[in-house]
């Protein structure tokens, strides 16, 4: 068949299937009308078997939808394709799109939310050791933490994290009603207890009055870590705490409405523990999930 003819009955495919979609709303004569082809060519198209590139379209879109579900429906194409391309699929982000468009799937909607830090206070500081160097080699060498808040019906539940470097992996978390320095120390020893970093670790947050507080600085000295601050003011110090943060508020909690802090709790437990560090691809990580990149790194020693 010439390009030509081609192209003709790629049109008029289109044109029967748009036909075939809308065929409850409106009648096949008046739709047929209005896409300027006859009634029957349209029953002759419905006639005819389908053909392979359907039926693999078809068996691609369950894949596509399962792989977006699975992401929390905040997988794009570049995303979805990567996880096709794990599943033995090799497919161009282009079909991707396609068959995402027709099953109407897009990702969620970003927006912007408001860091808060509590810097007024005359406790000493530390240097910013840390200085914007962002990317380490192997895990447990450098942590970055920060807090955020979560809103509920109840008020504020306050978020504390402990962000592995190497992995960007969440290696410990803390959730209260109150944003104290018990929020941070209970987040850096849940990273200490489960992920037992030597001595000499980089621990960087910014100049909030809980990292400056003597527990938190005790328990810093206690296992010989080493503390760094953000300089006064200045968030991109922290940048890969603000990002989980974004990414957590954009994919998951600014499209929900918590009752209760204990409802917010669990789900933002699930996020981190369940899809975050074990199944959602991170494009520092050449799109592999955080523990995946870091059994790699394993695997690879």
């Amino acid at each position: 068949m010439k390009k030509g003819s081609r192209l003709l009955c790629q049109r008029a495919s289109l044109r029967f299937e748009f036909i075939h979609q809308h065929r409850e709303q409106f009648s096949i004569k008046a739709l047929c009308r209005c896409m300027s082809v006859s009634s029957s060519g349209y029953y002759d198209w419905r006639s005819r078997p389908v053909s392979k590139r359907a039926q693999e379209d078809e068996a691609l879109k369950a894949k596509i939808k399962k792989s977006h579900e699975a992401s929390h429906r905040n997988y794009g194409t570049r995303s979805i394709k990567d996880d096709l391309t794990d599943q033995g699929e090799q497919i161009s982000r282009r079909r991707i799109g396609r068959l995402m468009k027709e099953e109407g799937l897009s990702c969620k909607t970003k927006r912007k939310f408001k860091a808060t830090t509590d810097s007024t206070h005359n406790k000493p500081v530390a240097d910013n050791r840390l200085n914007r160097q962002f990317s380490w080699s192997q895990p447990d060498q450098a942590y970055v933490g920060d807090i955020t808040y979560i809103p509920t019906h109840e008020g504020w539940l306050y978020l504390a994290v402990f962000i592995d470097l190497c992995s960007r992996a969440v290696v410990g978390w803390s959730m209260s009603n109150r944003m104290t320095a018990t929020l941070v120390i209970d987040a850096l020893q849940m990273a200490i207890k489960s992920r037992k970093p030597d001595e000499g670790l980089l621990v960087h947050t910014d100049r909030g009055s809980q990292y400056v507080s003597d527990d938190y600085q005790r328990l810093l000295k206690e296992n010989k870590f080493i503390c760094s601050m953000s300089r006064k003011g200045n968030c991109w110090d922290n940048s890969p705490s603000e990002s989980f943060f974004h990414t957590l508020k954009t994919e998951l909690v600014h499209h929900e409405n918590y009752l209760s802090r204990e409802e917010a709790q669990q789900d933002i437990f699930e996020y981190i523990e369940v899809f975050y560090n074990r199944q959602r691809k991170h494009s520092t990580n050449g799109y592999l999930a955080p523990f995946k990149y870091e059994q790699k790194l394993v695997g690879a020693a």
